[in-house]
């Protein structure tokens, strides 16, 4: 069974986050809508990255994580926004 430290930009911190939210393979990932991950995380790790969700689109999509967040970064803030978790400006 494939684990999703195995997948394109996550490793064994990665493995060890989504862990704490129950995904523990990639085929469960791969399931899971990457935002909806990325929420979950937030809520068990407040200051998760951003990069973070850059990096589960990327492994889901085996691209990496740095080509998602250059091409959809805007894609991606304004989703975030409509999910109400956008990231406060600092």
């Amino acid at each position: 069974m494939e684990t999703v430290d195995q997948l394109k930009g996550l490793g064994p911190k990665s493995r060890e986050m989504l862990a704490q939210i129950g995904i523990t393979t990639a085929a469960q990932l791969r399931a899971a809508d990457a935002f909806d991950v990325y929420a979950q995380l937030q809520q068990v790790m407040p200051n998760v990255s951003l990069n973070m969700l850059y990096a589960l689109i990327g492994a889901q999509e085996d691209l990496p994580w740095q080509q998602i967040k250059q091409e959809r970064k805007t894609e991606i803030l304004l989703r975030l926004d409509d999910m109400g978790l956008a990231p406060r400006r600092k």
